[in-house]
């Protein structure tokens, strides 16, 4: 999730750093939870029962209540409750596995760290689950199967199998998910690498007689699963200690790492800013920054506007790339804020409301696409103005200029209208729409006096026309884009 929010643009790189170091805090008490499960003897009540029970009432409530909010807080705690059951049933099948005296003698040959480790990073990218590999550890410890240190290092290994959940939702993503993708495996490596340098210098130092498996045998005996639950979340919280105060320098290397230039691929280096399909896995999320994303959309066409009014009126083309460049970004993200759409649109938690608003989002995605179309009209119309060196008269300057403000009094409205779905805004922007059709027939009018005053040649009062029925236009599907929050109410 954490790299599907920084890909969209809701959160900055290093703030997504900063979320993983703390999830990395935080899936700590996955073990801490199960630690606690192992205590007591048969006339203990159970951690998997007590999480059997928030199962089935949650699976309960998400069944048969009427109200969403009853529906949703259900599968949340029945999902709670099938993980713990799931992870206790995992460790309670390790019980047999650590009763065949091959698989003893084969774990006990190895003492190696460094191959621990691997083999606990292995494991977890396979299972894509540090939880459970943790979990496993903590039985095979509890069960005598391997010795503390040995699940120590294990766990140690497991923090850098997690990371190929995000590497792999990183490669099909933007160049930002590939960077946080990049952090979560430097951090979790740079934690492992302190820790075996540390315990490797604390062996030749006390002559092997000290390590970290003593050292918590120590601190909690006669208490196995908790001497490894708490060096689990000791190695966490240790590493985000030392890392936290090098959180921009590790953002800055992995940006030269992974540098933008590399992520300009096709579409011209065009992206959805605040959309990706790992957000697919949120609908309610997606559908609010797919608004984002329109809203995003609606801003570049209006900048395209004013850049054509600039250049009709001054006939200065220093703007005309710049131009051309926000008309092909807007065409791209037409294209694929629709395809996005469609795939959201086939998602079944959503509410109404939110169906019900994806469905009017086709319509005010074309209609912005049309505003960047009629912007690219006017400055044709420069061009023809250019190339026989005619130009608008003072007064004509005048009422463009004026027409000008209308639409972005227009485009204010209609915009806060479409984000906080505001009927009065809406019926504001009506109203400065109807002014703007007032005013565009003036425009005309005045035209045809000034044509008939010799002002204004015919040639260049066609172009005048022209703008002042584009402009119009425009301003249609601003109101457009306004009136979509009806159907919402």
């Amino acid at each position: 999730m954490t790299i599907g929010f920084v890909n969209a643009g809701i959160i900055s790189l290093s703030q997504a750093a900063t979320i993983i170091y703390g999830a990395n805090i935080g899936t700590t008490i996955t073990a801490q939870i199960v630690a606690l499960g192992m205590f007591g003897g048969a006339n203990t009540l159970s951690t998997t029962i007590i999480f059997s029970a928030f199962a089935g009432v949650g699976a309960f409530m998400a069944l048969f209540s009427n109200k969403s909010t009853w529906q949703t807080w259900g599968g949340i705690l029945s999902g709670f409750g099938m993980l713990f059951v799931g992870l206790s049933l995992m460790s309670n099948s390790m019980s047999d596995f650590a009763a065949l005296d091959g698989v003893k003698t084969f774990l006990a040959s190895i003492s190696n760290p460094i191959i621990l480790v691997l083999i606990g990073a292995i494991f977890t990218a396979i299972i894509q689950s540090s939880s459970v590999m943790t979990s496993i550890a903590l039985t095979m410890v509890v069960t005598g199967l391997i010795s503390l240190n040995q699940g120590i290092f294990l766990t140690m290994g497991s923090n850098i199998g997690s990371c190929v959940v995000a590497i792999i939702a990183g490669m099909a993503s933007g160049k930002n998910a590939k960077r946080t993708a990049l952090i979560h495996l430097l951090f979790n490596c740079s934690g492992v690498v302190i820790f075996l340098l540390v315990g490797w210098i604390l062996s030749l130092v006390t002559s092997g007689s000290l390590n970290y498996g003593v050292m918590f045998e120590r601190m909690f005996p006669d208490a196995p699963q908790t001497q490894l639950a708490m060096f689990h979340t000791f190695f966490n919280v240790i590493t985000v200690l030392i890392i936290l105060p090098l959180n921009e320098v590790l953002v800055s290397l992995v940006c030269k790492a992974i540098p933008d230039s590399k992520d300009m691929e096709t579409n011209g280096g065009f992206r959805l800013r605040y959309v990706d399909d790992n957000m697919l896995r949120t609908p309610p999320l997606a559908v609010a920054q797919t608004k984002r994303e329109i809203i995003r959309m609606a801003g570049l066409a209006i900048e395209n506007f004013d850049r054509s009014i600039n250049i009709i009126t001054t006939l200065d083309f220093k703007e005309h790339d710049n131009f051309m460049k926000t008309e092909e970004e807007i065409n791209f993200i037409n294209r694929a804020l629709v395809d996005f759409v469609v795939k959201l649109s086939n998602k079944t938690a959503l509410s109404q409301h939110d169906h019900i608003y994806l469905s009017t989002t086709f319509r005010s995605i074309r209609d912005i696409e049309r505003i960047g179309d009629y912007a690219e009209n006017i400055v044709e119309y420069a061009e023809d103005l250019k190339e026989t060196g005619s130009s608008f008269s003072s007064d004509a300057l005048g009422e463009i200029s004026r027409l000008k403000k209308m639409i972005h009094d227009l485009y204010d409205n209609a915009i806060a209208a479409y984000t906080d779905e505001d009927m009065g805004k809406m019926a504001q922007a009506n109203v400065i729409e109807e002014q703007i059709d007032d005013f565009t027939k003036m425009m005309e009018d005045n035209h045809v006096a000034r044509m008939n005053a010799g002002v204004c040649t015919p040639s260049v009062g066609a172009h005048y026309l022209e703008l002042s029925s584009n402009t119009e236009r425009i301003a249609d599907h601003l109101i457009n884009v306004a009136k979509s929050i009806r159907s919402l109410k």
